[in-house]
């Protein structure tokens, strides 16, 4: 059976906020009094990413590469994560066509982040910025991301088979 020559994958994730910590998106430091907590440094869209990626390549989920329960993944930086994920899609001979993602949350505002966030995962992907599309929105005071309990994230991804 021939590989279509374009897939898309689809990922979510979510991570409750904690009071102190660091408030990582994107591979972005964002100013806020609380982070997502996690076994990584919980960098929801990135996750998110990783799963999309990881889906169109037919390689399963972050989870199963990256374990919460494997210690050399504790507080780890998930662009490093990110980077394995190119490397693995790459080795099945798929290039990121594009990145569409959403941030749910209500604090601490996402827009002024977007380009920085952009950069960086453009970076880390090898791809242009706009290749990358990162939209935020919020819960309207809705569940426990509206009561600020939480963040979450979405994101597709298609990819481009590069037959050998």
């Amino acid at each position: 059976m021939n590989t279509p020559a374009y897939r898309i994958g689809f990922g979510y994730d979510v991570h409750r906020m904690k009071k102190g910590r660091k408030c990582i998106l994107g591979g972005v430091e964002i100013p806020h009094d609380s982070g997502p907590e996690g076994h990584s440094d919980a960098d929801v869209l990135i996750h998110a990413i990783c799963d999309a990626l990881l889906g169109a390549a037919g390689l399963r989920d972050i989870g199963f590469h990256f374990p919460n329960t494997d210690p050399q993944y504790k507080n780890i930086d998930s662009t490093v994560l990110l980077q394995k994920v190119v490397e693995l899609i790459r080795e099945k001979k798929f290039e990121i066509g594009n990145i569409d993602a959403t941030i749910v949350a209500e604090k601490p505002k996402i827009n002024p982040h977007i380009d920085a966030m952009k950069k960086r995962l453009g970076e880390v992907l090898k791809i242009s910025e706009e290749q990358i599309s990162i939209k935020a929105t919020t819960n309207e005071g809705l569940g426990f991301i509206g009561k600020e309990k939480g963040i979450a994230a979405y994101a597709v991804a298609l990819l481009l088979y590069s037959q050998p």
